[in-house]
């Protein structure tokens, strides 16, 4: 077989390192390309990342200046609210003294009920304002804190008890405010219509679900009775938390148990 001539030889051996070359730089160029395409993705997730946070913190911010404003709006109503309510009392036991008048004395008793109804449910916005409230616990201490002043002039005997709760769970001033509203028409329920003599609050916590049961050993309620709007409404307040309202009545009384995630 003839050897080829040295011109092709070398003709051949630089089209081959021409072609060595030529790949070498395609690789180079490939690689560059995805290391510029992943520092590109990478400054794209920084500032993804960087985005979100500064939403977050705007979103933070937002949320001091909301509980900020809630904690004013409370000072505000105890200061002024609560200083005008206790001086119409005073006012009222004094004018009930100097009455004579059967008829005008009455209607002295009215206002001082009406003042102490009014200041009842100023503590309780008040209690719903402050965020300090916003965990479990707080919600807790309250509900039975409310309830035994509710019965404290009634001759139901109130009992309580928890299982498993984490004191410090964050419940929403939403959540709180649905809970305490149900608590308060179940125990005006039972003390109105139960004919009851024991009331007993239960609350239990299982990993993130929360069970509040208000019970008592009345007389239940009757199947042909309808349910009024207060049983309609607490149904329409759990679902707004996308928890459960369930209602046991038997003749030895009548169990609410009402059941969020938390």
């Amino acid at each position: 077989m003839k050897q080829l001539p040295d011109t092709i030889k070398l003709a051949y051996i630089i089209a081959v390192i021409l072609l060595i070359t030529f790949v070498i730089f395609i690789i180079l160029i490939v690689v560059l390309y995805n290391k510029r395409q992943l520092f590109f993705i990478q400054q794209q997730q920084l500032k993804e990342a960087e985005h979100q946070n500064q939403l977050l913190q705007k979103e933070l911010e937002k949320q001091k200046v909301l509980e900020q404003e809630r904690e004013r709006i409370s000072h505000d109503m105890h200061d002024d609210l609560g200083a005008g309510i206790s001086a119409l009392k005073l006012q009222a036991e004094f004018l009930r003294q100097k009455a004579e008048d059967e008829d005008l004395q009455s209607d002295i008793d009215e206002l001082l009920k009406t003042s102490e109804e009014m200041n009842i449910s100023m503590r309780e916005m008040l209690w719903s304002l402050n965020s300090g409230n916003d965990t479990l616990g707080s919600f807790i201490d309250y509900a039975i804190l409310y309830t035994g002043n509710f019965l404290k002039k009634t001759k139901i005997v109130l009992l309580s008890e928890c299982e498993d709760i984490t004191a410090e769970t964050p419940v929403s001033t939403e959540m709180r405010r649905n809970l305490f509203l149900c608590l308060k028409e179940s125990v005006n329920n039972v003390y109105k219509h139960s004919h009851a003599d024991t009331l007993k609050l239960s609350f239990s916590q299982k990993n993130n679900s929360f069970s509040m049961k208000i019970s008592d050993n009345g007389i239940g309620i009757p199947d042909e009775q309808p349910k009024g709007n207060g049983l309609r409404n607490m149904k329409r307040r759990m679902n707004e938390l996308s928890g459960e309202c369930n209602i046991l009545s038997e003749n030895s009384g009548t169990c609410l148990i009402f059941k969020i995630i938390v």
